[in-house]
């Protein structure tokens, strides 16, 4: 028997020794949401009001709430902590239950003793995380990291503690549920299901006993059943089942993701799982690094990963569906769950399993020398051993990886040096981490940390091995440098563009302007906008106004993205995947990402749309790329065409193609095509079928482009309006902006480029002015 009762009402927070005396919390939650809630802190995302609450991680907090309990006929009653952030102190009616420093496990207290009939008293202390990691470090010693924030000292979020993208917001509070669970006879301790592609399940189960009775065992998924008795005493057992032909889970883009429900029963106790039935390798031939699902090389178009709030209780699952969603609608098919965030919530990969998307979860390490002293490897071990048993069912984890950065730290950074003979976490990486999944989890690969050459003595960031990672263009090279790479795969580059403009303007009271030291405070980056500024170069003209940087900074960042992700697709399949740096953010800033802090869609988000479709052109190299990332084979007339600009033909040539699937056909470009007679007023067209892409001679500034001249018609559709752009001339970069009318607006489409005489109809959602909608600053184009 077993009944499990949660504890979210009642709560009151107060700080210790402070000003904050009894008001009402949330939980889950933290203290800076209920602060918040009560009106005594203003919101740490507005303006730069970050800067003001950093007292509250240095403050100790007490939880506390009341709850009635009354005798039962159970024989234990458990106190369950799915998540404690981070140094707590647990006592019931006055008496000490635990001590805990690890945010990402959770825990189970044996409390039956210590409840009373009537009222009982559960406060949980919190004390100052800043305090306790700036303590382990005074005790252990400097380690270098990429922050001067001792984030490495304590098993917490590592971007707590801030960012080149997040604040610095550092949190306690009972962060995931918690509750009563009360049991007699034997519970189900674990459940840790091994699936594999062939239709065998090995579930293996753990019990709590409270007493030595023989326990019958369960087991059931697709009709198969199997039974196994425990005797007197034993605690563990390990059923096998075996499904005949099941239906495969497929990543999204390779079949379905069939999944089966599978029972496993102790008695009254149940637990449930809907498993999918797959394997998965690596493959790494010729020093590569390729994600082999069923057999079948995935090409990895995948973008990273973070906290999606710096306060995590505030993620729900209908915010998770939509921000999947939109990688998804982004023609993404791998998350990475990178090491600097969290073991995500079962919503996560539930959603990640339902949608086909692959999940690459690092261990939280990054960006650091971590100690390995105690008491930093037995939590270490103690959160890993939990969190591989909670994911190892999951179909849509498909690696595990030790850590961000830190092997290149440890190697490039200057680390060794500074470290003499401390740890760096090098024992966790490539000891405890992998003994760890081959006793729990051998069903997946283990890679020991991005990037990786596959090997401790060879250098980490090497393109030629394993995975790489390319910042040395957002730090000091153009875009272009992308072309110099050859690699096997990409998990991380990115390049910045600020946040959609009602982001901006709901996050920023003062003046909006590029300089303005509010919006400065929402730039992260170690000088960011001078970067931004630089990253133009020679490709697009320099700003005049505040509306020209925020428009030519996103088009920017798109085009930085698209040029890199054209030439490293282009490379497959020697080069085998890129993950973008990143997807979302954390709270409205300027960054990498694709989706802004508010969860809208920047104009990097429609730029992956095409770049991560099954197929694309692309020009690189003096040739065509005909990139087949689909199913079925793609064959056609490819049609090159050099143009003039006002759209009359110049050159043409026409090449039959035929590209299988999965695969990548180069089509050199003829002298007629490819030779420009005046680079400033040609471009060239290539198209196969319903695909095209365009490609100038020169850089924009040098382009003697017409004055933009277009006509516009804007009528009711559906849930907004359909407005469409009939170019008179050539239009570069026709984008569409109508939140800056309407905050709740967006549109489907943009970042066209139109030749003279073609049109193009956008759907905007929303009740943006139509007038407005058709005018600067919210339909903008280079050549305007």
């Amino acid at each position: 028997m077993t009944t499990v009762r949660a504890l979210h009402e009642g709560w009151t927070l107060r700080q210790v020794g402070g000003e904050i005396s009894r008001v009402p919390a949330t939980v889950p939650g933290c203290v800076h949401t209920d602060l918040l809630a009560a009106g005594l802190i203003e919101d740490p995302y507005l303006d730069d009001n970050e800067n003001r609450l950093t007292w509250i991680g240095r403050s100790d907090w007490d939880y506390e709430t009341v709850f009635t309990w009354h005798a039962d006929s159970h024989e234990r009653a458990d106190l369950v902590c799915e998540g404690l952030d981070t140094v707590a102190t647990v006592e019931l009616n006055g008496v000490r239950v635990a001590t805990t420093a690890n945010q990402h496990r959770s825990y189970r207290f044996a409390v039956r003793e210590l409840l009373c009939e009537g009222e009982n008293t559960l406060r949980v202390r919190f004390a100052s995380p800043v305090a306790y990691a700036e303590a382990r470090r005074a005790e252990l010693g400097e380690r270098p990291g990429a922050y001067a924030a001792p984030y490495q000292f304590i098993r917490k979020m590592a971007c707590n503690f801030g960012w080149d993208w997040g604040p610095a917001v550092v949190t306690s509070g009972i962060w995931r549920p918690i509750g009563l669970h009360s049991w007699s006879g034997a519970r189900l301790a674990s459940v840790r299901p091994l699936v594999s592609g062939d239709g065998r399940v090995e579930v293996h189960v753990t019990v709590e006993r409270a007493t030595d009775a023989p326990l019958t065992l369960t087991a059931e998924v697709a009709g198969v059943r199997r039974r196994v008795e425990l005797a007197a005493g034993e605690c563990e057992a390990v059923l096998k089942l075996r499904v005949d032909d099941p239906r495969l889970w497929w990543p999204r883009g390779y079949g379905a993701q069939d999944r089966y429900e599978l029972v496993v029963r102790l008695g009254e106790e149940t637990w449930r799982g809907r498993i999918g039935f797959r394997d998965v390798r690596l493959d790494r031939t010729g020093e590569g690094f390729t994600v082999v699902v069923n057999d079948v090389p995935v090409f990895v178009r995948g973008v990273n990963w973070i906290p999606d709030d710096c306060f995590p209780a505030r993620v729900t699952r209908e915010r998770l569906a939509e921000r999947l969603g939109q990688a998804v609608g982004a023609n993404v098919n791998l998350l990475r769950v990178w090491g600097g965030g969290l073991y995500e919530s079962e919503d996560f990969y539930d959603l990640a399993d339902e949608l086909g998307l692959l999940v690459w979860q690092d261990f939280p390490f990054a960006c650091a020398a971590y100690p390995e002293e105690e008491p930093f490897a037995s939590e270490v071990e103690a959160e890993a051993r939990q969190n591989v048993t909670r994911l190892s069912w999951r179909p849509c984890l498909v690696l595990w990886c030790g850590n961000n950065e830190n092997l290149e730290g440890h190697a490039d950074w200057g680390w060794r040096e500074k470290l003499g003979e401390k740890s760096w976490g090098a024992g966790f990486y490539h000891g405890l981490l992998p003994s760890v999944l081959a006793e729990l989890d051998p069903t997946r690969p283990y890679w020991p940390g991005s990037p990786y050459s596959g090997h401790p003595d060879l250098a980490p960031n090497d393109p030629a091995r394993g995975t790489i990672h390319i910042w040395d263009v957002w730090n000091r090279e153009d875009y272009t440098r992308y072309g110099d790479y050859r690699p096997r795969f990409v998990a991380e580059f990115g390049f910045q563009g600020p946040p959609t403009h009602a982001t901006l303007r709901d996050a920023i009271s003062g003046e909006l302007a590029a300089d303005a030291p509010l919006v400065l405070h929402h730039q992260k980056a170690h000088e960011g906008n001078a970067k931004l500024l630089r990253g133009l170069g020679e490709h697009l003209p320099r700003p005049e106004t505040f509306d020209d940087w925020h428009y030519l900074t996103q088009l920017n960042q798109a085009r930085a993205m698209a040029f890199g992700i054209e030439r490293f697709r282009s490379l497959a399949p020697h080069c085998a995947g890129t993950i973008v740096w990143q997807l979302n953010d954390c709270w409205p800033v300027t960054s990498w990402s694709a989706v802004d802090g508010a969860g809208r869609r920047k104009p990097l988000w429609y730029a992956l749309r095409r770049l991560y479709a099954d197929r694309l052109l692309t020009v690189c190299d003096g040739a065509v790329a005909v990139i087949n990332d689909g199913p079925e084979p793609w064959t056609g007339e490819l049609e090159l065409l050099r143009l003039g600009l006002g759209g009359e033909p110049l050159a043409k040539e026409r090449i039959a193609v035929e590209v299988a699937p999965r695969s990548v056909a180069r089509v050199g470009l003829p002298d007629s095509v490819a030779v420009p007679g005046d680079p400033s007023a040609e471009l060239l067209s290539v198209r196969l079928g319903e695909h095209r892409a365009l490609r100038f001679f020169a850089e924009d500034p040098q382009v003697a482009f017409p004055a933009a001249v277009y006509d516009t018609e804007v009528v009711p559709a559906g849930d907004g309006l359909d407005v469409t752009v009939t170019a008179r001339t050539l239009l570069r970069e026709l984008a569409l902006f109508p939140d800056r009318l309407d905050p709740a607006s967006s549109v489907d489409d943009m970042l066209l480029t139109l030749l003279p005489g073609e049109s193009v109809t956008l759907h905007v959602t929303g009740s943006p002015d139509p007038a407005a909608l058709v005018t600067r600053p919210v339909l903008r184009c280079v050549n305007e």
